[in-house]
């Protein structure tokens, strides 16, 4: 008889055995458990044509159409699951926990494999993902005026053992109007949300996890928003960097895109920056005035910034000059700066 189990259990035993995930690709696509492999029972138009059955028809014939179809995909499953699951132990899920994953852990262990299934399918899963961002942490933001190396400071950081997550690495996207700029396709904010709990749910809660500052919103996705809570309260570092070494950084970082590509962010803000900052942008990036560019830019986000550190409760903001970008003198100065301020000891 296949075992059931919860979603803490399965997602426990998925850190050494494959997910195999047997809804369309459709929904895989809007969402999944992070490292699943899709192994769909039907396609997309198949799983529509199987509902309006159900719809029009009744539960039987839904059912009748289901088998015809899966019928003619047996040889197919097989060769799925012999490259996903070679070693004959899979986890295997479906929306709900329904017909569709009983079926194929069925039909999976006539041929051997042991299965074990997800109670009440990814549906469950989603909720306990919601509340495991309830969880206490012990936070750090890392914050800070745009082009002041925050990203490299967590990378060093990350490098010497400390607990980071890199929650713009997992948006694909650097948080501005130029983020989408370099980096791949945004995920869903669904699929953001399950590759961002796969990292929470690795974090040793008795240690420092580390997060750069970001709003309730990177790019098109947005955070969970008990975990947004949960930065919003935790304590927020601020590095600072001189202007001259921003813009360099800036320079440094955007330059080689195509022009094209800079004007269109720009006019992405124009309403913020307002038209003549704007054509000021515009009429130096046209004379490859990169320095221009970035300077302008910059004081409309330092000011987007400020206003946004406002927002947040009092006593949790700590600010810490640097005079250089370089990230390894950075991260230790950030260390040595917090052991004398012992936020977190009691």
């Amino acid at each position: 008889m296949t075992k059931k189990v919860d979603s803490g259990t399965f997602l426990s035993m998925a850190r050494q055995l494959p997910v195999i995930d047997v809804r369309s690709p459709g929904e895989f696509m809007q969402g999944h458990i992070h490292g699943a492999f899709n192994i769909p029972i039907f396609d997309n138009e198949e799983r529509a044509s199987i509902g309006t059955m159900y719809v029009q028809t009744g539960k039987d014939p839904a059912i009748k159409l289901g088998m015809e179809i899966v019928g003619n995909k047996f040889s197919h499953l097989i060769e799925e699951a012999e490259r996903d699951a070679p070693g004959k132990e899979m986890l295997l899920h479906c929306w709900r926990g329904g017909m569709r994953s009983e079926s194929l852990a069925w039909f999976f262990e006539k041929l051997g494999y042991c299965v074990t299934l997800l109670e009440g399918g990814y549906k469950s899963y989603r909720r306990f993902i919601r509340k495991e961002f309830e969880k206490p942490m012990k936070l750090f933001i890392l914050g800070g005026m745009t082009g002041t190396g925050k990203t490299e400071i967590l990378i060093h950081l990350a490098e010497t053992g400390q607990q980071v997550i890199d929650l713009e690495a997992l948006a694909t996207h650097k948080g501005s109007a130029f983020g989408h700029l370099g980096q791949a396709e945004q995920p869903t904010t669904e699929q953001f949300e399950n590759d961002l709990f796969n990292s929470w749910d690795r974090m040793d809660p008795g240690k420092i996890v580390w997060l750069e500052h970001e709003s309730n919103k990177v790019g098109k996705v947005f955070l969970p928003e008990p975990f947004f809570n949960s930065m919003q309260q935790a304590p927020l570092i601020i590095v600072r960097l001189p202007v001259e070494i921003r813009i360099r950084r800036l320079i440094s970082e955007y330059a080689c895109y195509d022009k094209t590509m800079l004007e269109v962010s720009l006019l992405n803000i124009r309403e913020h920056l307002g038209s003549l900052q704007t054509k000021l942008c515009l009429d130096a990036l046209e004379k490859d005035d990169f320095e221009t560019v970035a300077a302008h830019t910059l004081a409309y986000y330092d000011k987007t910034y400020g206003n946004s550190l406002r927002k947040r409760p009092p006593g949790t903001v700590y600010k810490l000059d640097f005079n250089t970008d370089d990230a390894v003198d950075n991260s230790t100065h950030l260390l040595d700066f917090l052991k004398t301020q012992k936020i977190y000891e009691h």
